[in-house]
């Protein structure tokens, strides 16, 4: 592995670092080969002697879904727009499976990796990037199997499913925006490691995928609106079932509000960057 990174980093170094935000990105796509290779190293330790393979990346959403049918359609009846509740649950789960996954690993990738930043120098921003990228994989399987529940109930799509592609890159960004963050702060504050799990699992209460957000009251709406993944969520149903409403002003808000967490993230990210290999 070591000589196969040591091929992905042979880039002309450049006579005066660019520390700025742009200068990151730029510096990160000269080392693509090696944001590609970490990215599928990902996909198969993932999957690496296992039984199943990338069947797992439907199984937990899928049984999610079962569980979140029985309890809180059948038993709570709370509603689904007149879908089909396992098409409600499943659409929004997909993301959401995606986007606890990644910024779980995405946090403690600095940290598993150690080894790396202490022996040669890359942009150390590829390797939370690296997880989101091969948490795609996943998302794209579970894509895939979400046309048997639209064959199956007959859903007419339209063209919202447009929308989709745009929804990805917005689901990508928030991910690695939050991972960002939290791998840079993992490395100074191990506790991060433990409060990670903790804090996904509030984050799935408190986003609209048990229900929808027409059960807020509109008074305290805003305050869901301010979770950026409610309008993905919200967008995501949409663009596969038509019928369900979309909140324009909600989705316009995760996105600024993702775009104001990926130049946060960055930021903070750069800016611990240079005392990585001496504290980690």
């Amino acid at each position: 592995m070591n000589s196969a990174v040591s091929e992905c980093t042979e880039v002309p170094a450049r006579s005066v670092k660019d520390e700025s935000q742009t200068g990151v990105l730029l510096e990160s796509w000269q080392y693509r080969e090696l944001f590609y290779f970490l990215a599928w190293r990902d996909v198969k330790v993932r999957y690496k002697q296992t039984a199943l393979g990338g069947l797992w990346a439907v199984i937990q959403p899928f049984f999610t879904m079962i569980i979140f049918t029985l309890l809180f359609g059948q038993l709570a009846n709370i509603p689904s727009g007149g879908v089909p509740r396992p098409v409600f649950y499943f659409t929004a789960l997909l993301p959401w499976t995606y986007l606890s996954s990644t910024v779980s690993t995405a946090g403690m990738s600095l940290v598993l990796n150690s080894g790396l930043l202490t022996k040669i120098y890359f942009p150390r921003v590829i390797l939370p990037a690296a997880a989101a990228l091969s948490g795609l994989v996943d998302f794209f399987i579970g894509s895939a199997f979400l046309v048997c529940f639209v064959v199956y109930y007959r859903i007419s799509v339209g063209w919202s499913l447009l929308l989709w592609p745009f929804l990805v890159v917005l689901m990508f960004t928030l991910a690695l925006s939050i991972g960002m963050f939290l791998a840079a702060l993992n490395v100074r504050f191990r506790d991060v490691k433990h409060a990670i799990p903790f804090g996904i699992q509030l984050w799935l209460f408190v986003s609209p995928i048990i229900y929808p957000s027409s059960m807020v009251p509109e008074r305290y709406r805003w305050l869901l609106a301010l979770n950026p993944l409610s309008g993905l969520i919200e967008a995501f149903r949409h663009a596969l079932v038509p019928e369900l409403p979309i909140h324009w002003d909600m989705l316009g808000v995760s996105a600024v509000i993702t775009l104001l967490l990926f130049i946060g993230g960055l930021e903070y990210f750069k800016r611990t960057e240079r005392v990585f290999a001496d504290i980690i």
